[in-house]
């Protein structure tokens, strides 16, 4: 029987980072609490805070496809807020985090 990869996230060479900033109408809405939530079920590690000119920053590390769906996940109407910009890159992973946590 396979593994599934919710409960064994891939081998550390799948791992990728995604940096991200998010604007809209995503401060005071509970954008940082459902994002580090959705992360956690991701099995996804690394930050999320409140940047002054109202945007939120993050910055994510798994697999691929968890880091995948999780870009989805911020880009679709499920997203708490109002998202109206994804700005995005994604990089090999440094391995830094070993949570998702809110800071700031």
């Amino acid at each position: 029987m396979a593994e599934s990869p919710e409960t064994h996230p891939g081998p550390a060479n799948d791992a990728v980072r995604l940096t991200a900033r998010v604007s809209g109408v995503v401060q005071g809405v509970g954008f940082r609490y459902w994002t580090a939530r959705k992360a956690d079920e991701l099995l996804l590690t690394g930050t999320v805070r409140n940047r002054y000119d109202g945007s939120v920053e993050l910055v994510a590390e798994g697999s691929t496809a968890h880091v995948g769906r999780f870009l989805d996940w911020l880009n679709s109407p499920r997203a708490p807020g109002r998202v109206e910009n994804v700005e995005s890159g994604v990089s090999p992973a440094t391995g830094e985090f070993d949570e998702f946590r809110i800071v700031g």
